[in-house]
């Protein structure tokens, strides 16, 4: 008996559930017959009473309230189709910027890069977030990836890398040429100096430190760099061989060069990420007709956008955590650096090693001795090649010029010096007297010259570098040169055939001869 009225309850809740759900023009699944089935679910989020549960979307127990759902007839026979473009569009105000946002987007430029141009050149009055918004909705949204941050000091480390630069025309009606960009980031503020070149080398990359230390008013004490050549000449965790250029500039300022290791682009991660936003933002798309337009557009960029952005990790104003930063910056150095090249020499007989054709001495004992020689505009050092120990530094001569100082010159004469001048005596008394002069005014660096001598014999005979040898001594001037000038601009004394000599014999006395020896011939 109770159960019998249980069920006539039920039956009566669900048909009182199934007119009011035809009434709201939505189709009921038949009852389920009795048994061991169990009665189907209703539908998910859908639910009889307008004051209760969430509906499904689109779906609604009032038509004339809220939107039906896509492919849902209406009680008027009419299918409901899907909103329109425009009607999603209208709500952004972006909408009247979507040719240049797209077209921004062709080029391949972010959402930061196109807002700060339609702010720049169409008065966007929006702020980012509305742009970024837009542009998601365009290209779909990016799942960010984590990314490790590092804490330093004020003024303790900056990071330095090379990235790509924009096409630039090389000269006047030339072709475009691509670039190379120097970023440079402090480790504290993320204050950056971007600079444009057409290419690097060791002194470049030396170059480039030394003005980015000049733009920021001072320089950290450790900078962190790739593996480059440039700047490293054998990378090792432990204990680098940097570029000796390069080194000795980040000495003249009091910096410590830090390499990373290899493939570990994360602990420069810093300007790692300021080379790509600088790429991709300014960059991205741009042409230049010069380096130095390219330069100054890069300039004002930095100036306008770069540094008064709120930095996304510190939350707070580039140009002002630099402006708390730069009193904790190394001071920078009165003079600039002094730029040299380098290479390695090996010592000659003479003592003397040869840099651009003029002649430097070194203490007694490096004859055929590999050294290190770095010379600039004035000077000219030699060091030893595995100490850097400075050995000499002269100033820089003339093309064919000496620099010997007096405690470099040999104590005693060497025997092949000895003999040497012994064989200019034998040629000449005139060409041993100034060889003889030329070794004792200029030592060893004379040898050469007497060589030089001796071999004008070869070519002019001994007896005019004999004439030649006395008329240098005549006037003074006790010099190779001299002589070899003046057999070269005197005329050669044209030969010619003697009537008369006391070698030539007479006629008659070839006749005797002849007579004599044919009347010796038996008959």
């Amino acid at each position: 008996m109770a159960l019998t009225a249980h069920r006539a309850s039920h039956g009566v809740r669900r048909e009182t559930a199934g007119a009011y759900l035809k009434a709201a023009g939505i189709a009921v699944r038949p009852p389920a017959g009795w048994g061991r089935r169990a009665p189907a679910k209703p539908a998910n989020e859908v639910t009889t009473d307008s004051c209760g549960a969430k509906p499904v979307n689109g779906v609604t127990t009032d038509p004339s309230e809220a939107k039906p759902a896509i492919g849902v007839t209406t009680d008027f026979g009419q299918p409901i189709s899907p909103p329109t473009g425009n009607q999603e569009r209208a709500t952004s105000a972006c909408e009247p910027y979507r040719a240049l946002i797209e077209q921004g987007l062709g080029r391949g430029r972010n959402a930061m890069a196109i807002w700060q141009d339609l702010v720049s050149d169409h008065g966007f009055p929006h702020g980012y977030q509305t742009v970024k918004r837009f542009v998601r909705k365009l290209r779909g949204s990016e799942s960010p990836q984590a990314v490790g941050i590092i804490l330093t000091p004020a003024g303790e480390e900056s990071q330095v890398d090379y990235g790509t630069g924009p096409m630039v025309r090389e000269s006047p009606g030339g072709k475009y040429r691509r670039t190379r960009l120097f970023v440079l980031t402090l480790g504290c503020s993320r204050k950056s100096v971007r600079l444009l070149v057409w290419r690097s080398s060791a002194r470049v990359w030396a170059e480039l430190h030394e003005k980015a230390f000049r733009r920021l008013g001072g320089c950290t004490r450790v900078v962190i760099l790739d593996n480059l050549k440039e700047g490293v000449l054998l990378p090792d965790i432990y204990d680098p061989l940097l570029n000796p250029l390069f080194r000795d500039v980040l000495a003249h300022y009091g910096v410590v060069a830090l390499p990373c290791r290899i493939k570990d682009p994360d602990r420069k991660g810093k300007v790692e990420s300021g080379v790509g936003h600088t790429q991709k933002t300014p960059l991205k798309g741009m042409r230049f007709e010069s380096l130095e337009e390219a330069q100054a557009y890069l300039d004002r960029w930095e100036e306008r956008w770069a540094d008064t952005r709120i930095h996304g990790t510190t939350k707070r104003q580039v140009a002002v955590m630099f402006s708390e930063e730069k009193p904790h910056l190394l001071p920078l150095p009165l003079e600039p650096f002094r730029y040299y090249q380098y290479g390695e020499r090996v010592v000659h007989l003479d003592g003397c090693v040869e840099v651009e054709a003029a002649y430097y001495s070194l203490p007694p004992g490096w004859i055929g001795r590999p050294v290190k020689v770095q010379w600039d505009e004035l000077h000219v050092r030699i060091l030893h090649p595995s100490t850097n120990q400075l050995l000499r530094e002269h100033l820089r001569q003339k093309r064919g010029g000496y620099r010997i100082r007096e405690e470099d010159h040999p104590k005693k004469m060497p025997l092949s010096t000895a003999q040497l001048l012994r064989r200019a005596e034998h040629a000449g008394t005139q060409i041993g007297k100034l060889c003889q002069l030329i070794y004792q005014r200029q030592a060893e660096t004379g040898i050469r010259r007497i060589l030089g001598v001796l071999s004008l014999i070869k070519k002019y005979g001994a007896a005019a570098v004999e004439d030649a040898c006395a008329t240098a001594l005549d006037i003074g001037v006790a010099e190779h040169r001299f002589v070899r000038r003046y057999l070269e601009r005197r005329p050669h004394p044209q030969m010619f055939l003697r009537q008369i000599d006391p070698l030539i014999r007479e006629l008659t006395e070839y006749r005797d001869f002849i007579n004599l020896k044919i009347k010796e011939q038996p008959e």
